[in-house]
């Protein structure tokens, strides 16, 4: 475990948070969780949607974890909190082959993915949902890809 610590060190700042959010299935429902996080100054930086016949669960990456949080709970609004993978691409999709093939190697089971709407430091950014984080960011690290904090999206 000792090696995973050391990898995780290397990130700069803070783990990234998304948030899986529980809306009704109804039109404009996204639509006023985005307004109320940019009457809010906060950037919706990442966005996954899976809906369903009864509800949606939206998994974003905000750019001020802390405040939406804060806001969520405010507005009765119902949500999960989780830390995620966001990697770095700097060769864009053609670099997907290698990551995965370096979790498989691993065994690191991936539970969703999306990419970033943003693109950090102009690179392809891809957000990882996986069973185990220190894990993950050990491979992939090893194997050369850059891990983001939240601070390096959220500039």
């Amino acid at each position: 475990m000792e090696s995973a610590t050391k990898t995780t060190e290397k990130i700069s700042g803070p783990r990234v948070k998304q948030f899986s959010v529980f809306l009704p299935n109804k039109v404009g429902a996204l639509s006023e969780i985005v307004k109320l996080l940019r009457e809010r100054e906060i950037l919706v930086l990442a966005l996954d949607v899976q809906d369903s016949a009864d509800c949606a669960i939206v998994r974003i990456v905000v750019s001020d974890p802390e405040q939406t949080q804060e806001l969520f709970e405010l507005h009765d609004i119902p949500f999960a909190a989780s830390n995620i993978v966001v990697v770095e691409l700097r060769g864009g999709a053609n670099e997907l082959p290698h990551l995965l093939s370096a979790l498989l190697m691993a065994e690191v089971n991936i539970h969703s993915s999306y990419g970033l709407l943003t693109r950090p430091r102009g690179n392809t950014a891809l957000a990882l949902h996986v069973e185990d984080n220190d894990c993950a960011i050990a491979v992939l690290t090893s194997h050369g890809f850059r891990i983001l904090s939240q601070m390096d999206i959220s500039r």
